[in-house]
């Protein structure tokens, strides 16, 4: 199905032409013994017609039914994976009672730090290029986790991720040292993390905090309880399916809403924590009424 959906996108954007060849002559010559009379005069007439409407209408016809029939195909199972890799996502077991640092890492504009439990603390640090603060990051770092008493640090896989990796690395093992403190650290896909954190949703959530912050809270959120932090994306932004923007997006949309739908329904929420988007999935509650749970 892939393939399909490749030729689709390779022809669509015109660097490919496509076409299906068939034996010709067979087809022709199975209209002829369908059609002729067995009359000279007329048959003459008739075979010119074949050949114009065969030509004409009937192949370019045909064509397109099969091309339809090939681009559904692709759709199904480019949608099947879909569903398949948002719910093995959306399914991962939740971190319950550990802190958690978020780490958004980044070159130019440094790393973002987030701390949660609920959300407590951010801060800045610049470990790669072009400032290369290692010395400053690792002690800025030491002192959240001694403050805050962190298990578990959730490392973006973006840009940075790599050379943000070694200093955490480098870091851990020093507080093993220094203190015997077991810290951990777990690297978390960021897809989606800057649409939600520039999002009306994310506003509402964190108004006095900056973009930027936004997405350290995502990334850590991920860990702390995937489900939560995952329906408030659009699931076509989280990045786990192929060819998407090619199939047609109502089927996909109501698919991967089904996804989100059933997994929600199958875990259950936890009423006194679950944010309103959590709740909207829940059958039977509309995002007024969701609203309402959470404001009482």
């Amino acid at each position: 199905p892939h393939r399909i959906l490749a030729i689709n996108r390779g022809e669509k954007e015109k660097i490919l032409s496509v076409k299906i060849t068939i034996g010709e002559d067979k087809i022709i010559s199975y209209l002829e013994r369908e059609i002729l009379k067995g009359n000279g005069v007329l048959d003459e007439q008739l075979k010119l017609a074949i050949r114009d409407a065969y030509k004409r209408l009937i192949l370019p016809s045909i064509e397109r039914e099969i091309r339809n029939e090939l681009t559904d195909k692709g759709e199904e199972g480019a949608i099947l994976i879909f569903k398949e890799n948002l719910k093995a996502l959306l399914m991962q077991a939740p971190i319950k009672g550990k802190t958690v640092m978020g780490y958004d890492p980044g070159f130019r504009t440094g790393c973002k730090i987030a701390i949660l439990d609920k959300f407590l603390e951010n801060v800045a640090v610049y470990p790669t290029v072009p400032k290369r603060d290692i010395v400053g990051t690792k002690k800025t770092l030491k002192e959240l986790i001694y403050k805050y008493d962190v298990d578990v640090i959730s490392l973006g896989n973006g840009t940075a991720s790599r050379e943000s990796e070694e200093v955490i690395a480098e870091m851990i093992s020093e507080i093993k040292k220094e203190s015997g403190k077991e810290v951990a650290y777990v690297i978390v896909s960021e897809a989606g993390a800057s649409v939600y954190s520039a999002s009306e949703l994310a506003t509402k959530e964190y108004p006095d905090l900056d973009v930027t912050v936004r997405g350290a809270i995502s990334i850590g959120r991920r860990l702390q309880d995937p489900m939560a932090e995952l329906v408030k994306i659009d699931p076509k932004a989280i990045g786990v399916g192929q060819y998407q923007h090619d199939v047609t997006q109502k089927r996909l949309e109501e698919s991967l809403k089904g996804v989100v739908e059933d997994s929600v329904n199958k875990v259950g929420v936890d009423l006194n924590t679950a944010t309103p988007s959590l709740l909207t999935y829940v059958s039977g509650i509309n995002a007024a009424i969701a609203k309402n749970i959470v404001d009482y």
